[in-house]
């Protein structure tokens, strides 16, 4: 039974050798996104796009979910739109496909249907917008400051910092003291009140 034993460990033995030599060997993902890297010299770890930062380890897809207004559908959108690769590395991308994608992120609203815009019937001018970027947070704040001055009830719900869309607060969305059960003893310090 041992002579069995010491013929296996040699066997594996001999197979790691020969992994090795060939460069077949396990290596952990690690290792791999550090090789590929150094094959590409142009590698970015960070690529700017509408004033945000994407990780260039990513898949293009998913890195341009990094930006407010952009969802998986949109991106998968606006990179068939393009012929850019969605499985590439973000960071691997040449100038002229990022420079597509930026030109296809600009003109957002040509190249996704209707219903899939973020800001159907804008309240002043009554167009239809996909609003991204820092652009996004700043129309939220001045929506709920329009609520405010046309003194709505979710625009009053706002300004006290409750909950806005009907949830119940008895027991939930409690901020500052904590509130709580009376002990006794207080109770009876106080005089019952």
């Amino acid at each position: 039974m041992t002579e069995g034993m010491e013929k296996g460990a040699q066997a594996k033995a001999q197979t790691k050798a020969k992994a090795k030599a060939t460069g077949k060997g396990k290596e952990s993902g690690k290792e791999k996104v550090k090789e590929s890297e150094a094959e590409n010299a142009d590698f970015r770890h960070i690529v700017r796009i509408l004033d945000t930062d994407l990780g260039g380890n990513r898949n293009v897809v998913h890195a341009l979910c990094g930006i407010k207004g952009i969802g998986p559908r949109v991106a998968r959108v606006l990179v068939t739109s393009t012929s850019v690769d969605p499985n590439q590395k973000m960071g691997n991308l040449s100038d002229e496909d990022i420079e597509q994608l930026k030109s296809a992120i600009t003109s957002v609203e040509k190249r996704l249907p209707q219903w899939m815009l973020n800001r159907r019937k804008d309240i002043l001018t009554g167009d239809d917008k996909h609003i991204m970027g820092a652009d996004q947070v700043l129309q939220l704040r001045e929506d709920v400051n329009l609520l405010r001055k046309i003194r709505s009830y979710r625009g009053i719900r706002h300004e006290r910092g409750l909950k806005a869309r009907g949830q119940r607060t008895r027991s939930t969305g409690r901020r500052g003291l904590v509130v709580g059960v009376i002990r006794r003893k207080q109770l009876a310090a106080t005089g019952g009140k």
